[in-house]
């Protein structure tokens, strides 16, 4: 019998996840389309490799496992899986068609709606992933000052200009790479020592999970407006999550240029920039930046009904509630057992749980925790991305969970050993090495 969500004895058979994984084989590099789903980050053996339903807060393998998910499709799903109001808007949309021969109406409704809620949104223009839109805004800024140099901070996507600066980056021009540098975050200093009057933009997630200090934010502003610098919000994590109107609206800090996916559709395919007017009035004729399925209907559908539900129910003030019931549960259950070697940080909506070398290796720390959730029911990869569809329940059985497995790891640690405690290999980090960050310009 498959797994449900309750305290197993066992771990969930996967073995169609298997058979599926082994069809792959060499017909799919690395396995996936998406990094964060890929087996890479989740424990040989013992983790499902393939999702076939969802509903609500809660998802099922091809085994029949269930599960509660803390990954949410890895940001998009930030209402829940299959939510009655976007759905029943995508197949209203759907009986009338998906992709048209000219501009849809929806297009200019959802880029009103969109203008109503985010702070800069004087212009605004859609694409289909989050790297479509920060490649045209850095793109368009570039144009616009005529610079070329670019200054990021966070992750960006993985196209040319920002890829290069990480240790994945084979295929890409040494002229490329030596336009792209990275700063610090909450480091001011490393800003203002890299900046320079070649700089066209700085780009930057408000922020990833460590909070911001001594209003980092409106100081990065002002270096940018100072320095005749485009300043971009990459708002892939934050934007219709932390506040409706994403990091502008939660930190009072408005940006030239800002990029949006992931809970602007609730699953669906869409990415948005906005900006101001004189410097999106490029994208008329000096920028191209056109796609065929930037006007995607069903994706415009699902993200009007999003939106709509994002602000009449205060889904961030929700996120923000149950998420600090987590954060603050694993804080406590760690303080109680002495163990001083891991945390959970970030702001409420999406937090992740960290694990300190002085204790052994973190990444096989990681797994050995995602081994024991696995087999109660949770499908965790070392963070809470919450959805609105997590009810109490999910939190109070998470919370079960971490009671019983902390003492698990805690015992592990004490004994040296965590890798001997667990079934399959360890998850691998997502970059090998980070020697290429934070680097100065070349002058």
């Amino acid at each position: 019998m498959a797994n449900k969500v309750k305290f197993n004895p066992d771990f969930p058979d996967i073995s169609e996840s298997d058979k599926l994984f082994k069809r792959s084989e060499g017909l799919i590099p690395a396995y996936s389309q998406t990094l964060a789903k890929g087996p890479t980050q989740w424990i040989r053996g013992i983790a499902p490799k393939f999702l076939v339903k969802g509903k609500g807060s809660h998802v099922w393998d091809p085994d029949g496992n269930e599960y509660i998910d803390l990954n949410m499709g890895i940001g998009p799903i930030v209402l829940g899986y299959c939510y009655d109001k976007v759905d029943d808007a995508i197949r209203k949309q759907l009986e009338d068609g998906i992709t048209f021969s000219m501009t849809h109406p929806l297009e200019v409704e959802l880029s009103e709606k969109i203008r109503d809620v985010i702070p800069n949104a004087e212009s605004v223009r859609f694409s289909k992933t989050g790297c479509d839109v920060t490649t045209a805004a850095v793109r368009v800024a570039r144009a616009f000052t005529k610079r070329e140099k670019v200054l990021c901070c966070g992750y960006h996507g993985w196209h040319d200009w920002y890829i290069a600066v990480t240790d994945r980056n084979a295929g890409i021009p040494e002229a490329v790479k030596d336009l792209t540098f990275t700063f610090n975050y909450n480091d001011i200093d490393s800003l203002e020592q890299s900046i320079d009057e070649d700089t066209a933009c700085v780009i930057l997630e408000p922020f990833v999970f460590e909070e911001e200090k001594n209003d980092f934010l409106k100081k990065v502003h002002e270096v940018c407006k100072k320095n005749g610098t485009l300043l971009i919000f990459d708002e892939m994590w934050t934007g219709f999550r932390i506040a409706p109107g994403g990091a502008q609206e939660y930190f009072g800090v408005t940006p030239d240029l800002a990029c949006y996916s992931k809970a602007v559709a609730n699953g669906m395919p869409l990415s948005v920039i906005t900006g101001r007017q004189d410097v999106m009035r490029l994208l008329d004729k000096d920028v191209f930046f056109f796609t065929t399925f930037g006007g995607e209907a069903l994706s415009l559908a699902a993200a009007m009904a999003t939106i709509d539900e994002i602000i009449t129910k205060n889904v961030p003030a929700f996120l923000s509630e149950q998420g600090k019931k987590l954060k603050d549960g694993y804080n406590k259950i760690v303080s109680e057992l002495g163990m001083d070697y891991t945390k959970c940080m970030g702001y409420n909506c999406r937090t992740i749980i960290t694990f300190d070398a002085k204790a052994g290796n973190p990444l096989e720390m990681k797994s050995l925790v995602q081994q024991e959730m696995i087999k109660r029911g949770v499908l965790w990869c070392g963070f809470h991305n919450m959805c609105f569809s997590h009810s109490g329940g999910d939190i109070e059985y998470i919370l079960k969970a971490y009671e019983d497995v902390l003492p698990v790891l805690k015992k592990a640690v004490e004994e040296n050993k965590v890798k001997d405690s667990l079934k399959g290999e360890p998850v691998e980090p997502v970059f090998r090495k980070t020697g290429n960050f934070n680097m100065k310009p070349k002058k």
